[in-house]
């Protein structure tokens, strides 16, 4: 998967979730999948809208009522739910596993698969802020998904971000291509990004 679609993916709090429910077999009706992933209705729905925009998830024709529709995956949605259901497994034992409605938690574990510096990680997922950076890795150290080396014989030494423990299980479940991204790195394209809170 490249980082493009993992960052669009992830953007919405419960996206993973239901992908993951999906995958695994959950009806797709609102019921179930509300039952599957706790989430509450409105963010539930906004994320099932923001599926159904990105095309990997769609209305199952002749089935549901109008005003409780019926939702299956797309050809692309079997793909990228393969990789949410993957994620979440990779969390499901950690306390911390809610990390992973957060906005860019994932693209950053995916991303530091591999050890990589501050500002390598801020441009490959471009338009992230500083500050949202900083912020996702403090979290993630916190709960040990990532650690911080210091290289102190670069000058000036240079902090380096490695996944580690469920952060690296995460990490290895998302399958990001590293080729595109040493692109991305080295001064190519950068991703489309479609961040949100909600």
């Amino acid at each position: 998967m490249d980082m493009k679609s993992l960052v669009n993916i992830t953007a919405r709090a419960w996206s993973l979730a239901i992908l993951s429910a999906m995958q695994k077999g959950v009806a797709g009706r609102q019921a179930d999948l509300l039952a599957a992933t706790g989430a509450g209705r409105s963010a539930f729905a906004q994320s099932m809208t923001y599926l159904v925009d990105l095309g990997l998830i769609e209305r199952n024709p002749g089935h549901g009522h109008p005003l409780r529709p019926e939702f299956r995956l797309t050809e692309t949605g079997h793909e990228a739910a393969a990789t949410a259901d993957a994620v979440v497994e990779a969390a499901a034992a950690s306390p911390q596993r809610d990390l992973l409605r957060r906005t860019w938690v994932v693209p950053v574990l995916a991303l530091v698969r591999e050890p990589h510096s501050f500002n390598e990680i801020g441009r490959s997922l471009a338009p992230i802020t500083n500050r949202a950076l900083s912020h996702t890795l403090k979290s993630l150290e916190a709960c040990a998904w990532v650690v911080r080396t210091v290289d102190e014989n670069a000058r000036p030494p240079r902090a380096f971000y490695g996944a580690k423990g469920t952060g690296a299980a995460i990490a290895r479940a998302a399958g990001l291509d590293y080729r595109a991204e040493r692109a991305v790195i080295d001064g190519g394209a950068r991703p489309a990004a479609r961040p949100s809170s909600a």
